[in-house]
């Protein structure tokens, strides 16, 4: 168990997209050959892909290790009871060179259903972007399904649906069924549950270096997107510093925004895991005298088991994530 209690990092699994750039190279020093890598997966537990611990007393296990080995003391008793050896959350940062598919994900009901995964609610907070760079989120106006479908048949799609010119800070929280896309130019930070299951409704008509067009998922989407949605995906959060504000909180994860200037002396008062992402500067955080930097780019969890713990910093803006 004392193993356990300190400042865990993992080694980031970086994706290839089609869409990809440098910036997660350039700007949150990741290492990569590719020139178009898109996605940091920063804590994973999807099948196939789980991340390993890069420090400390337990580096070179995997995250399903921890689970297994240390259950309630890693992500907490309730989370334990709910989710067994399953991490609930996927931590990433995105890097979009080119405008992603326009998309949506399903539910938990129907992700269980036809995937035997859950669904995908998730939050972004850029931190970075491009001038005029924008994201899609929802439609415009009122559309039924009819309406959306001749969109989709005459390649119009674009022109229903809404636009959000971005700034540095600004957060969104994308709710299964809501259409979206990150556009050309944004770079992210995204805290979502742990399913890659999208579908992909339309793709600009870009095809791959063979040629070829990606698939997309015109019959899944139909009765997984929520043409009732209201427009509430824009979060609006204080910004007080060296405490934590709350931006997100949903059945899935809460998040708050912090930024440190200071040394806190912090508790962990939830039956959670914390992780922390570093969105801007860098910070130390400590515990049991065992001390790990985060910088810009980074990503540190702190098991259940932590009770006490200290952050550091001049400057820095970190994202505060339990469940």
């Amino acid at each position: 168990m004392e193993n356990l209690v300190y400042p865990i990092k993992f080694s980031p699994i970086l994706k290839e997209k089609i869409w990809g750039g440098e910036k997660l190279k350039s700007l949150l020093n990741k290492n990569s050959n590719a020139t178009d890598v898109g996605e940091s997966w920063e804590i994973s537990d999807v099948e196939g892909e789980p991340s390993v611990v890069a420090n400390g007393a337990l580096k070179g296990k995997s995250l399903k290790d921890l689970l297994e080995t240390y259950k309630e003391d890693f992500i907490g008793v309730q989370n334990y009871r709910i989710f067994k050896n399953k991490f609930p959350l996927l931590i990433k940062y995105i890097d979009a060179k080119q405008d992603l598919s326009i998309q949506l994900h399903p539910n938990d009901e129907l992700a269980a259903k036809r995937h035997n995964s859950f669904g995908k609610t998730e939050m972004w907070y850029v931190m970075q972007a491009d001038e005029n760079s924008e994201l899609i989120v929802g439609f415009k106006d009122k559309v039924t399904p009819a309406n959306y479908l001749e969109h989709l048949e005459h390649k119009t799609l674009p022109k229903i649906l809404n636009t959000e010119r971005v700034n540095t800070g600004d957060t969104f929280f994308i709710e299964v069924g809501r259409v979206h896309a990150i556009g050309a130019g944004v770079m992210l930070a995204e805290i979502q549950q742990t399913s890659d299951i999208t579908y992909r409704v339309y793709d600009w008509e870009r095809v791959d270096k063979e040629g070829n067009e990606r698939e997309l998922h015109t019959e899944l989407a139909l009765d997984a997107i929520d043409f009732e949605m209201a427009d509430d995906f824009k979060v609006t959060y204080e910004k007080i510093k060296n405490e934590s504000n709350e931006m997100v909180s949903c059945p899935y994860f809460t998040t708050s925004f912090l930024e440190v200037t200071e040394t806190l002396s912090k508790k962990n008062i939830r039956d959670s895991f914390l992780i922390y992402m570093c969105v801007e500067g860098e910070a130390e955080i400590t515990v049991n005298g065992i001390s790990e930097t985060i910088k810009m780019g980074e990503t540190i969890l702190l098991p259940a088991a932590v009770e006490a713990f200290q952050i550091n910093s001049k400057q820095a803006k970190l994202l505060e994530v339990f469940v």
